[in-house]
Order: structure tokens, then sequence, then C-alpha cells
């Protein structure tokens, strides 16, 4: 199809969905309350529908009072139902395919479901969205003259009592039109091979000759893969492979600790980098601004928010709001209800609002992904902001980190253990613990409280790992792949231990 002709029909689609847009910019809190009573309609006569008798809720005040806010554990034993085929348990339509996600829960795995509602009217929606953000911001942009190189996780699909599962971004590739295919890269064959190594080279093999002018992925393993092909082809610039390269679409981590190893590689002020914030159990908020790493949480997605306070999370004064309510610059554990049967399911992520008018946030991390053994509240956000700062000032590059507590022992105090791998160590690392510890206490004031004369916590011991530890450690645990993700912050010692004893062989 001619690019003009391109252009045209994503011009006319994007005037028709930044009308829907502009509907829940404008009015917020009414198009979330829609949705909720939506929600409870469609699911009326369902198993959980009639347990908690949805049709007689007639307000907000009511579902909040009603159901029961749950985790992955406790939602568990009807997602087995449903994956052995029972329906109508938790959602009218019968629920075929499970994302299967390793998750942070005390499960192994995690199943999530995806209804036919949800992979349309969030998983696909967002993507076009995210496009149309892109293009409505960067006009001269010529993206449909060539392909997207998209990087997916490493597992096929399986079928199991006539449902399936697998990583989602494989139930993604599966379901899209043939159509689709032909404007990406590399083939859906590669795209969902299951042994991630073979996969890495494969997709090298079949892109390097492609007009690819957009990326989209988990930054930390697209760089594995954008390293490996500059490796193959003797390159220093991704430029010079491919000239007309010009955004990079990522989600899934932090972005900050990668940024400088990307501008080293794609050495342009005019490349552009788009986030997108998602998780197996939905899409949630967009970039919508050139240069800005705020995004846009999406409110027409049959996504109900809900937000749970850090200041009272799992405490017996936890308070859970709607989006009305809350307030800028406050870190909220993520409640949501979905068009795929999540009633009240807590994702693990925290988030902050940025912007009430219209609503932007950041993720600030995992409600299980902190570090709070002496009272101090790390959060990730703390670490890998302090990260990027230490970095920049002693021109050091990070390719992973964990960290968890030392915990007293008789008279001796706590302290943080870090192990970091360093893709460029800095010359001097006294210096670099000195100045990492001196940015978390400017980051975070409870920190910087137990640090105070050593009164709590002794300074941070940092570890350099050898080269590929973090690798060595997710193949060892059957974790590469493009979902896989390094746990970062613990307040237990299984991760650091593991890895400690794995960098001494």
């Amino acid at each position: 199809m001619p690019i003009p002709i391109v252009n045209s029909i994503a011009s006319w689609f994007l005037k028709k969905r930044f009308h829907q847009i502009e509907l829940f910019l404008k009015y917020p809190n009414e198009v979330q309350n829609e949705l909720l009573f939506s929600l409870l309609k469609h699911a009326k006569d369902t198993e959980i529908g009639k347990q908690y008798d949805f049709d007689s809720i007639k307000s907000y005040r009511e579902f909040n009072e009603r159901i029961p806010i749950v985790n992955y554990e406790e939602f568990q034993p009807l997602i087995e139902r449903s994956r052995n085929g029972e329906q109508n348990i938790f959602w009218p339509r019968p629920i075929k395919w499970f994302a299967k996600s390793s998750g942070t829960t005390n499960a192994k795995s995690k199943f999530i479901p995806v209804s036919f509602e949800s992979l349309e009217d969030c998983h696909y929606a967002a993507s076009k969205d995210l496009l149309c953000m892109y293009l409505n911001n960067n006009e001269d942009a010529q993206l449909f003259t060539g392909k997207s190189l998209r990087l997916g996780g490493s597992k096929e699909l399986y079928k199991e009592n006539g449902t399936v599962f697998g990583d989602l971004s494989a139930i993604l590739i599966d379901n899209m039109p043939f159509w689709a295919e032909f404007s990406s890269t590399p083939s859906n064959r590669v795209s969902l091979m299951s042994d991630w190594e073979h996969k890495m080279q494969a997709i090298v093999e079949e892109t390097v000759e492609e007009n690819v002018t957009s990326l989209a992925g988990v930054p930390s393993w697209m760089l594995v893969l954008l390293n490996n092909v500059l490796e193959k082809t003797g390159k220093d610039s991704l430029f010079d492979i491919w000239p007309n390269l010009e955004v990079y679409f990522h989600g899934g981590v932090n972005f900050n600790p990668y940024v400088e190893q990307y501008k080293a590689i794609l050495p342009s002020n005019k490349f552009r980098y788009y986030e997108i914030y998602n998780a197996s159990e939905g899409f949630f908020a967009i970039q919508d601004q050139n240069n800005s790493s705020d995004l846009l949480l999406m409110l027409d997605y049959g996504i109900f928010y809900e937000f749970i306070p850090m200041t009272s999370y799992g405490t017996e004064e936890q308070v859970v709001i709607p989006l009305s309510e809350v307030k800028l610059n406050t870190n909220y554990a993520v409640v949501i209800t979905t068009n795929a049967g999540l009633w009240r399911y807590k994702i693990g992520d925290t988030i902050r609002f940025v912007s009430l008018s219209p609503h932007r946030v950041k993720v600030s991390g995992r409600t299980k992904h902190h570090i709070n053994a002496f009272g101090e509240e790390l959060i990730i956000e703390n670490a890998e902001e302090a990260l990027r700062k230490v970095c920049k000032h002693t021109s050091a590059e990070i390719v992973d980190y964990t960290a968890a507590p030392i915990f007293m022992d008789g008279k001796e105090k706590g302290a943080h253990e870090w192990i970091i791998e360093f893709k460029r160590p800095p010359v001097d690392m006294e210096y670099f613990e000195e100045l990492f510890d001196t940015s978390l206490k400017l980051l975070n004031s409870d920190y910087e409280a137990k640090r105070l004369n050593n009164m709590t916590l002794n300074k941070p011991k940092i570890h350099t790992a050898r080269p590929n530890l973090f690798y060595d450690w997710l193949k060892e645990n059957n974790k590469l792949g493009g979902q896989h993700k390094v746990p970062r912050l613990s307040n237990n010692r299984n991760y650091i231990d593991a890895l400690l004893q794995l960098n001494t062989i």
C-alpha cells in the first residue's frame, strides 16, 4: 500500500480516536464511573456476580464495601477452574487465553485471564493509541516506510483443557491479523521460538537486512539484542544498519538505568523514546508527549482503577479510593477491575500522580519490591534515580543490580547490600559508594534519618558482579526472555544470596 494512502488512513483514525480520548480527559471521573457499572452489569450473572449481587450495586460506596480486595493467590482458585474449562465464573464470555507470567507473587507462575474484550479493547487498543500519540506529535514521521522490530517473550503457546496459555506477547502475536506481520520483523515463526538464545540469533539474522524504522520491547532485553546486532555487523551505531530508525517504544522496566547505553548506540538528538506502562493484566498508561517521562492514564480500556495510599497499605487502617480522590505526589498501590474478570485485583505496582488534569502518572515501584527492614521505605524509584545520578557523575554504566537488607545481628547495625553488574565500572568504587549513599539520603528522608550518624543503618555495601552474572542467574532459573526481570529490591535475602553465591563460581 503506498505510503501517502497509509498516512491518510492513519490521520483519519487519529482524529476519530482523539475525539474519544478528549472525552475521558474532560470527564475522567464520569467515564470511570460509567465503566464500573458497565462491568458490573456485564458480569451480573456470573458466579462471582451472583455471589456479591452485582445487580443490586448502585454506587461506588456499595462496590467498595461489598467486594473484597484480592491478590493473585486469593483469586487463583477461580482462575484454575477457568483454565480447566469451567465457564461463567468471573466473566460471562468464555476465557480462552491465559497470559503466563513469573511475576512476584508466592506462586511460581501466574496465569492471567485474557478475554476477547481485553484483547481488543485494552491490549490492541493500547498499541494503536501509542502509535497515535507518536504520530500526532511527530507529523514528519516515516514509520510506514519500513518495519517495526518487535521483541517479545520467549515462550510458545500451549493448549490445555480447551484453553491456551503462554507469554502475553505470544498471545498478542498469535491473534494479530495476518497483514500485521508485513509491517513488523522478525516473522511470527521466529518471534514465537521458545529457546531464547537461538531465537536471539535468529532475530539478528532476519532483521539486519530489513528497513527497520522503529523498535518495540523491554529495555533490558532489547539492549542485549541490539548489542548482538552491532557485534555481528561490526558497526558502532544502529543508524549505520538502519538509517531510517526513528523511535523506540518501550515498557516493562524503568528506562533510566539504560538511557546512556541507548544514547551511545543511537547517537542522535532526533531519535525518540516513547514509553508504555503495561503488565499481563492490561495496558494502563501511555506517554503522550515528546521528551517526557509522564504517562497518561488511559481511562477507557475496560479497566476501573482504585488506589491504596502506601502509608496505610497492608495495615488495619488501609483505605481504598477511586480516581476522583487521588492527590499529587503520593505513592499508591494500584487496584484494578477489568473486562477480563479481575475484580478489585492488586497488580503489585505503585504509582504517583504528577498531574490531575489530565491524570498523568509515574511508576514508582512494586508493593513487594522495596526495602523497609528498618523503616527506611526505600523504593525502586529512589534507587534508580540515585544510580542514574551517580553513574552520570562517575561515567559508569550499569547492566543490572539487586539489593537486600543486612539484618541486625547482636550489636551489629543493619545495612543495605547491593550487587551491581557494570558494563563500565567506576574508576573509584569507594567514591561511587559515597556518592550513592549521599544521593539516597537526598531522595529519601526516611533513609536519611536511619543513616544519620549510622543510628540504625551503616553505609551501603556494594559488590561488583562478574560479567553476565544476572544473565546466568536468569538462565539457571529458566527466566530468559523479554518479559522476565531481575528483582531489584527485596525485603529478604533470597535473591541476593543466590546471586552472591553464583558470583563466586
